[in-house]
């Protein structure tokens, strides 16, 4: 299992939270995601065979979200 942390520039809103989520939460392999607000943060836990971090931030970015940064780490 590895997690991905994305930070985010745009986040504005809960409802901007939510959004982000559900589409990662959807996503093949992605076990859990937490979206931290004030941080402007996302955590990703991802089974690397399926899906990986990049392709993450592609579908923050898809919905309209910048990412500044992503970070990697190996469980």
């Amino acid at each position: 299992m590895s997690r991905a942390i994305l930070q985010l520039d745009g986040l504005s809103c809960p409802s901007c939270m939510t959004k982000i989520q559900n589409a990662l939460g959807q996503q093949s392999g992605v076990e859990t995601v937490k979206v931290l607000f004030n941080a402007a943060k996302v955590k990703a836990d991802f089974n690397a065979d399926q899906v990986n971090a990049d392709q993450l931030a592609a579908v923050v970015t898809n919905l309209g979200y910048e990412v500044k940064n992503v970070k990697v780490k190996e469980a």
